[in-house]
């Protein structure tokens, strides 16, 4: 290709969400306010896991991980659209595109992994209850975590570095609301068929191994389930692993619906608002989902708030008597 009959692009043009005037104060107030909540609630569970006892251990050391991904998760999208329903000029420049990319990328990826490790966390727990202060060791566990992140941080690297490979000669305008894969090949006059395949095989990897180990793991755990005498242990049991069932569901469905299909099925319209699920709702689901649904979680938030009141009430007369004096 002659390069020389195009210009360079140093910055793209992302369309956003709507273009309509009148939807766009009313989406602005909504994912502000979603965007809170997210960071509160991860933020909240990550000072709890590491200030309570209780929570010292392997499944809220992976749910502590969890709830950072997902803070840099939504982070890395949800600014960048917040600023775009606000102004017209909705630029973002070339480094700014690839490292959003890299930074939605890596989070997603870690998040998928970090699905199925909880998911083989609760096997050894369930199945091989004897055995798992040997199994899930801290060693053990920072291992598997340190895994998790290199796994992601290359991935992503990958993808991104041969996603801005690409010449892109046909227009600067994303239909999109954050710089994605996808709707960056539509704009490249190069081809795209090895960034096809490498986002099918290694995206596929990730995706079919952390889908496997999470089905191998459920069959085991419920065979497990199944076989226990007590109907307290089997409710017990069910429970511990219902907000993990909920979390891989919304996860690895929205998934699977957006990425592995063939590219002449996507339509950049209908799959931007797909994206707001995954990239801005489902962060700030998940602390709910592990909070709402775990009693430790629960008492532990409520013996926080008993703890803050009480010192609130201690402090009252003092400070009553120094705004007196």
């Amino acid at each position: 290709m002659d390069k020389g009959n195009y210009s360079v692009i140093t910055e793209f043009i992302l369309q956003g969400l709507t273009d309509n005037p009148k939807m766009q104060l009313p989406l602005f107030t909504i994912f502000l306010l979603v965007y809170i909540v997210t960071v509160i609630g991860n933020l909240v569970m990550i000072v709890l896991i590491c200030v309570e006892p209780q929570f010292h251990n392997p499944m809220y050391f992976f749910l502590w991980n969890l709830s950072f991904a997902d803070l840099c998760y939504c982070t890395a999208i949800a600014p960048k659209m917040l600023v775009d329903l606000l102004v017209e000029n909705k630029r973002i420049s070339y480094n700014a595109c690839a490292l959003q990319m890299f930074l939605f990328g890596f989070s997603g990826d870690v998040d998928c992994l970090l699905l199925a490790l909880m998911a083989y966390d609760r096997y050894v727990a369930i199945c091989n209850p004897l055995l798992y202060s040997v199994i899930m060791s801290e060693k053990v566990c920072r291992q598997l975590i340190t895994l998790v992140y290199v796994i992601g941080m290359m991935d992503s690297l990958l993808h991104t570095c041969c996603t801005f490979r690409l010449s892109f000669c046909r227009s600067n305008v994303i239909n999109h609301f954050f710089c994605d894969v996808p709707p960056l090949l539509v704009l490249s006059c190069s081809d795209t068929s090895i960034n096809e395949i490498l986002l099918f095989t290694f995206g596929g990897c990730i995706v079919a191994s952390s889908i496997g180990m999470i089905f191998v793991s459920y069959v085991y755990i419920l065979g497990t389930i199944l076989r226990m005498r007590s109907a307290e242990g089997r409710r017990k049991a069910f429970s511990t692993c219902a907000s993990h069932l909920m979390a891989v569901g919304i996860f690895h469905g929205t998934i699977l619906f957006m990425y592995f299909r063939p590219s002449s099925s996507y339509s950049m319209d209908q799959d931007k608002w797909a994206s707001v699920f995954y990239t801005v709702v489902i962060p700030m689901l998940n602390p709910l989902i592990y909070s709402l649904r775990n009693k430790d979680v629960k008492d532990a938030l409520q013996k926080i708030a008993a703890t803050s009141d009480l010192a609130l009430k201690t402090l009252s007369p003092v400070t009553n008597y120094i705004l007196i004096k």
